[in-house]
């Protein structure tokens, strides 16, 4: 009897991970995003755009978040959701930094790959990111990050703008 309940919370708990785990994977198959993440040569010598903040909460392998795009003194408030590739964990990431390469706020918005760079386990403490859209808009984001997360080292977010 004791087996068998251990088989059942078992089983109860392995479901919902391997379904978390498998959207994660299954939204990286068919991205509309490049496959090269950019890096500080892929803006060398560009002036940035713009600014960003942005604060995103790490929940299983699913991101939810939101921020501030400010271009020329204006301010456009986004919200973003996202994967992790691998099974995710539970953090929180504040992070600030530049925009290069937007032209027109249309172009801001879209799926954008985020090279995390570390393949493994990360814990709280610095984070740099870097993430490009289709458009080729590119965001060098620095910050903290509390918490503690697996990844693959890649993950993707998608971002509109506030009241669409």
């Amino acid at each position: 009897m004791i087996a068998k309940a251990r088989r059942m919370r078992m089983h109860t708990w392995s479901i919902p991970v391997a379904i978390a785990a498998l959207l994660s994977l299954a939204g990286c198959v068919s991205s509309p995003v490049p496959v090269k993440v950019p890096t500080a040569q892929s803006v060398a010598g560009l002036s940035p755009s713009g600014t960003v903040t942005l604060t995103e909460a790490v929940v299983g392998g699913f991101v939810a978040g939101e921020g501030i795009l400010t271009v020329e003194g204006k301010k456009y408030p986004f919200r973003l959701i996202g994967s992790v590739i691998g099974p995710g964990g539970a953090s929180k990431v504040v992070v600030t930094g530049d925009v290069y390469k937007l032209t027109d706020i249309a172009m801001f918005e879209g799926v954008y790959a985020q090279g995390t760079g570390k393949v493994g386990l990360e814990t709280s403490g610095g984070s740099e990111l870097w993430l490009e859209n289709k458009a080729g808009v590119i965001m060098h984001l620095r910050g903290a990050s509390a918490g503690i997360s697996l990844s693959l080292g890649r993950d993707e977010v998608f971002i509109q703008m506030k009241g669409k």
